[in-house]
């Protein structure tokens, strides 16, 4: 964070809110002519502190509502079996979020799917294809009480 101010930061939380908002209305809001912010919204991007944007989408209405956190435990560790099992699951659509842990498993999971059935196919027949893994533990969310999508500055 060596290379960053005040007023970069100002523009990361306004844009980690609202990755529409213009360069003008940034400048507006942090009181800043346009050339300035613009250079700094490109240098923060450049330098990696804006990864990407994305819009965030209501998984309800896309028929994927049904949130199941999945823990992972890995038969053997070994490097290999680590890099195996972590390309595998880069490639299942239905797991959006992946973490390697510490403690009694390996990797936490968070899965969409459209019902239980759905997720019980994706158990048997995408998760059960994963070579590396050893046991599973699902959780199933009722209700999701706070994601934030962000990073607190």
């Amino acid at each position: 964070m060596e290379n960053i101010d005040d007023k970069d930061l100002q523009l990361l939380k306004l844009l980690q809110n609202n990755s529409k908002l213009t360069v003008k209305e940034l400048a507006k809001e942090i009181s800043l002519s346009l050339s300035p912010v613009f250079e700094r919204v490109k240098r923060l991007e450049q330098e990696g502190y804006i990864k990407r944007y994305a819009a965030i989408l209501d998984a309800e209405k896309l028929n994927r509502g049904f949130m199941v956190l999945c823990q992972i435990k890995l038969k053997i560790h070994d490097k290999s079996v680590g890099h195996d099992f972590v390309k595998e699951i880069m490639e299942i659509d239905e797991v959006v979020e992946c973490f390697n842990i510490s403690g009694d498993y390996d990797f936490f999971l968070k899965v969409q799917a459209k019902d239980m059935k759905h997720y019980q196919d994706f158990v048997f027949n995408k998760l059960g294809s994963v070579d590396a893994i050893g046991s599973t533990h699902s959780t199933f969310v009722m209700a999701e009480v706070k994601n934030s999508h962000g990073v607190n500055i």
